[in-house]
């Protein structure tokens, strides 16, 4: 009597860009069950939050449309990943046991608690009920009232013009730097397209609180405004931590260079919860998608007895839009550093938008054709730190 092979269950735990594209190449091998475990029933598109909260356009897809067919779909939390048995608990209380895991849960906002107010009055676009918050805030507020958005980095650009586009009286408050990320000569066309919205760009000052209908800016002056906005700053899920499993400071999970957990070679990372040799990407769908391709690639090679490749991603620029009908992009070199060189206007848009489409349409195209996603390679990695330097990192 012929004996069959038992199958190999993979948990990918994170709906976002990294895990669904994950979810959908593990189908390259038809003996694999795969469960994706996500919080919510939809996929957040979340390049397109800011659009939710200015309300101007959707920023949810059905996973119906995006998982090939035979992924289940969980829709729960995970309150704990137990390595040493290989099971995760949902909050819910259920288990799941599983032979490979793809950690890609993603980032979210986070507000500093040493902000006083900042907690309990500003609102965020890092999430989807956030961004739905902030919505149901602006709907019933006159145009003409001011509004606050704290954060000079690529989140914060955009959600102010968003929100100038609309006729929103915009203050935008840096911090340090508008668009640290961006070139001088980036930042320069960010600023002009700023001010042609009519958006009040503060450079070199921070928020020192935040109150009902103010922001105290760190000079003691007091910046009127009904709704602040609170864009500065990004933080991952403490997931890893909580499940023993060593973290950079702020709470990746540290991996080698194939994205696979230094603690547990049947765990592999993806997306902005990923710290391969203690020296991460840029958190970004730019990163996710192929981050995700690769963890998957990681596990198939596993599954199959091979050696996987290390991670081999090159970046291209960055993409902001700038309200409906103007963007900015910021050409990089391979290893994502900005070269002094921007497009803008209509074209900018233009490519601000397909390239919105696209990280959804690659997807799609993953779940009909699994193996199909490809990437930028080429660009350069950062030397690994010493492996006791990255043992230390908690």
């Amino acid at each position: 009597m012929t004996e069959v092979a038992p199958r190999t269950h993979v948990i990918v735990v994170g709906g976002g860009y990294a895990g669904t594209l994950a979810a959908n190449r593990l189908r390259q091998n038809p003996d694999i069950d795969i469960t994706l475990v996500n919080p919510r029933p939809v996929f957040v598109e979340r390049i397109r939050l800011h659009q939710l909260a200015s309300d101007t356009g959707a920023a949810t897809a059905d996973f119906g449309s995006l998982l090939g067919d035979g992924i289940r779909l969980v829709v729960d939390t995970v309150a704990r990943v137990a390595a040493g048995d290989r099971r995760i608990v949902l909050g819910s209380g259920t288990e799941l046991h599983y032979d490979y895991l793809i950690y890609a849960v993603g980032s979210t906002g986070v507000v500093p608690p040493a902000v006083p107010g900042a907690a309990e009055f500003a609102y965020s676009v890092a999430d989807l009920e956030s961004a739905q918050r902030l919505r149901s805030a602006l709907t019933d507020l006159p145009s003409s009232t001011p509004v606050a958005v704290v954060g000079g980095g690529l989140t914060g650009i955009e959600t102010a013009a968003e929100l100038a586009d609309r006729g929103r009286l915009v203050t935008l408050v840096c911090g340090d730097t508008l668009g640290p990320s961006l070139s001088d000569r980036g930042r320069r066309s960010v600023a002009k397209r700023l001010r042609r919205l009519g958006v009040n760009v503060l450079e070199s000052v921070s928020a020192g609180e935040v109150r009902w209908d103010a922001v105290v800016l760190g000079d003691g002056s007091v910046l009127p405004a009904a709704v602040t906005v609170w864009t500065a700053g990004f933080a991952v899920p403490d997931l890893a931590a909580r499940s023993g499993l060593r973290t950079d400071a702020i709470g990746r999970l540290l991996t080698d260079e194939t994205l696979t957990c230094i603690d547990d070679d049947r765990i592999v990372a993806a997306g902005d919860a990923a710290a391969p040799s203690g020296r991460p990407l840029r958190m970004s769908c730019q990163a996710a998608g192929p981050l995700g391709a690769q963890a998957a690639n990681t596990v198939l090679s596993r599954i199959a007895g091979g050696t996987p490749a290390p991670l081999n991603q090159a970046f291209v620029g960055q993409c902001i839009s700038l309200g409906r009908s103007d963007a900015a992009y910021q050409l990089a070199h391979t290893d994502d550093t900005p070269m002094n060189l921007v497009l803008g206007g209509r074209v900018a848009a233009s490519l601000k938008e397909t390239i919105c489409k696209g990280t959804v349409w690659s997807i799609r195209r993953e779940a009909a054709k699994p193996g199909s996603y490809f990437w930028l390679k080429g660009g350069n990695r950062p030397a690994p730190e010493p492996a006791d330097r990255r043992v230390a990192l908690r």
